[in-house]
């Protein structure tokens, strides 16, 4: 297995994420994009010490954008919808 820091890269925060936090107890997070669904649901069981009852995985590629007269590549995203067991909460910056 690789290291938990090199699967899960960061905790995405937008307006669908949380929502799906509040409404249905969902994690979104960026990952690795060569990482599979068992990889995600063990680095985050014991990045985080929750329990995961299912991963959902979403691969964005790369967008064609241009700098003046070059044309360059943005980066492939793959994210993952983590479903958290029931009683599991997990908080990344409810103090902040």
């Amino acid at each position: 297995m690789k290291n938990v820091y090199d699967v899960i890269k960061k905790p995405l925060f937008t307006e669908k994420g949380s929502a799906l936090k509040e409404a249905v107890n969902k994690l979104l997070v960026e990952v690795a994009v060569d990482a599979n669904k068992i990889e995600i649901k063990k680095a985050v069981e014991e990045l985080f010490k929750v329990k995961v009852e299912k991963v959902a995985t979403i691969k964005t590629h790369g967008k064609v954008k241009r700098y003046g007269k070059f044309t360059g590549m943005t980066s492939d995203r793959k994210k993952a919808l983590i479903t958290l067991k029931e009683g599991e909460k997990l908080d990344f910056i409810e103090g902040a």
